[in-house]
């Protein structure tokens, strides 16, 4: 279980709430109010106060390798340090043949991983992204804007293999935009004001 208590995240009141394994958390809200920066925050991408759990340990009690490899962050633009994706994919016991059934669950082609990121569509960067995230096998999935850039067909099967996530117990936080992604996946709901608003106080709710 993921438990998140009196984080602080930009000019956000602290955040404290729990992620059962399991279930899915939308985070809603505006552009800039802060759905990105709390994702972040989880995945101790970024300096900031508060507390977060897996399991009752506490990040900062785990190395910061370690804890990234339990909770994977998957950005709207994910970013790449090499020529091609393959060498981006961690190296772990059993990852090819694991490798090659989530690219299969994303409607992609095991050599796209040997072809040049430039060469390579938004989406398929995308779709790419996320199997590089899943292929350790998680606690936590942090996934921001996970099918901003995909068609119909390909956010069918991102939305699948997240359900599969799900049933696999972990648990899945998402920030986005969209509404019927949301609908579909989420089982509690974190909703965000806008930035100047009055009143920028989080509200969770069941979906």
């Amino acid at each position: 279980m993921l438990r998140v208590e009196h984080l602080r995240v930009g000019s956000l009141p602290p955040l404290s709430f729990g992620v059962s394994n399991g279930e899915c958390l939308a985070i809603e809200g505006p552009s800039g109010s802060g759905k990105t920066r709390i994702l972040r925050a989880i995945a101790d991408l970024d300096p900031v106060e508060g507390q977060v759990f897996i399991d009752g340990i506490e990040r900062h009690e785990t190395a910061p390798l370690v804890w990234r490899q339990a909770v994977r962050y998957v950005a709207a633009e994910p970013g790449w340090w090499t020529d091609t994706p393959r060498d981006t994919l961690p190296a772990v016991p059993g990852s090819r043949a694991r490798v090659v059934r989530l690219l299969a669950a994303l409607g992609l082609e095991e050599d796209m991983l040997d072809r040049p990121v430039s060469l390579l569509s938004t989406g398929e960067r995308q779709r790419i992204a996320l199997v590089r995230a899943l292929v350790g096998e998680p606690k936590v999935l942090l996934l921001d804007e996970p099918t901003a850039a995909l068609d119909v067909a390909a956010t069918a099967l991102v939305e699948e293999l997240i359900r599969f996530q799900l049933l696999a117990g972990r648990s899945v936080l998402i920030a986005s935009h969209d509404g019927g992604l949301i609908g579909r996946l989420a089982d509690t709901r974190l909703q965000l004001a806008p930035p100047d608003h009055a009143s920028n106080t989080p509200r969770t709710s069941p979906s």
